[in-house]
């Protein structure tokens, strides 16, 4: 597609955050132009575990934004798949499960349904875990296994349908904020509104616009897999003083535990670790990478989602840590609202410095 030269919002980043932003803003009537250095959903959105989950402990906020994300995928004219399996949180630390049980009230008020149960329940839910440390979990029942390709998919056709043209094989090498302009190696857009959504490679962008975004990446996420025949199915399941994150994947087990970082043998080892102790009957002879890609965090774990005024104006949505499939809907509805002007604390129930970069958050 040839790259228009002119546009009311340019969208930088064609993954699950800049699809969703782009179907918004067209949906609001805004010409919006999509550019992506690949292929859409070929960046960080492709290095996930395909897991739609509404529960995010310690993270009210999160979870909001996944219960709105989880009603807007089912409104999708092509709605992604999503079977239900629930959401396991195991907890070994007694200080780590009194904090559960305190911000119960809080994320039920975020529309989460969520439970604090004993280890019995918790092994009867999962039957594989024998967690010897195990003292209680978080049991949330919406949690769904997903096909990440079929999201791309939905989010990119609703933002086609809208009139959004996406532009891909287009890398982005410069960035006139101050001017709204967007420069490729194919042309030229200029804007009034320009909206980083780029992932990993967030950070130099919106540096152009002033905007200090210290993301980690892109640094490497790398998921493992190992043969599990003959198990019915079990729910996402975390155990939370590690980071390891399991699910039924087929006939085997989907793993992931954080970022391998430059040693990857070292990580590679804590995970055979806590596999061993957290669920010792798991064949861990044969177990192989599945999935690396890029993923981008901010120093808090929390999306960065905010704005500078314009025109033209400049927009970010990015440093999700892994959420992104879980909060893109309403990460567009966000960005949609900044667009318009609209207030974020009365539309969507949250106070818009707990989304935006800033001093305080950037120090992590």
């Amino acid at each position: 597609m040839t790259v228009p030269d002119r546009a009311d919002a340019v969208v930088i980043g064609g993954g699950v955050i800049g699809l969703s932003a782009a179907g918004q803003l067209a949906a609001a009537g805004a010409r919006t132009v999509l550019l992506e250095r690949g292929e859409l959903g070929s960046g960080a959105s492709r290095a996930t575990a395909g897991v739609l989950r509404a529960y995010f402990s310690g993270d009210p906020a999160a979870s909001r934004l996944a219960v709105r994300s989880l009603a807007a995928y089912r409104r999708l004219p092509a709605a992604p798949p999503m079977r239900q399996v629930g959401y396991l949180v195991l907890l070994t630390d007694p200080e780590q499960a009194a904090a559960v049980e305190a911000e119960l009230p809080a994320q039920r008020d975020a529309g989460v349904r969520v439970e604090l149960i004993g280890a019995a329940e918790a092994r009867r839910r999962n039957p594989l875990v024998d967690e010897p440390g195990l003292l209680a979990a978080a049991w949330s029942p919406q949690a769904y296994v997903s096909d990440t390709p079929a999201i791309v998919r939905a989010l990119a056709g609703a933002a086609a349908r809208a009139g959004a043209a996406l532009c891909t094989d287009r890398a982005v090498t410069a960035v006139d904020a101050a001017a709204g302009r967007v420069h490729t190696a194919q042309g030229t857009v200029t804007a009034r509104a320009i909206v980083c959504a780029a992932g990993a490679w967030s950070s130099w962008i919106a540096a152009e616009a002033g905007v200090d975004l210290p993301l980690t990446g892109p640094a490497v996420q790398e998921l493992l897999a190992a043969p599990l025949p003959d198990v019915p199915d079990i729910p996402v399941t975390l155990h939370a003083a590690s980071g390891l994150l399991v699910r039924k994947r087929g006939d085997g087990l989907l793993i992931g535990m954080g970022f391998p970082g430059p040693d990857r043998d070292a990580w590679l080892a804590r995970t055979r670790a806590q596999l061993g102790r957290t669920y010792p009957g798991v064949d861990l002879d044969g177990l192989r990478s599945a999935v690396t890609g890029p993923r981008d965090a901010s120093p808090d774990r929390s999306a960065f989602v905010g704005h500078v005024p314009g025109p033209p104006a400049f927009l970010y949505a990015t440093g999700f840590s892994g959420r992104g499939l879980c909060h893109a809907p309403a990460a567009g509805e966000l960005v949609r609202a900044l667009y318009l002007g609209d207030d974020l604390a009365a539309g969507f129930g949250i106070d818009p410095g707990r989304l935006a970069a800033g001093p305080e958050r950037c120090a992590g």
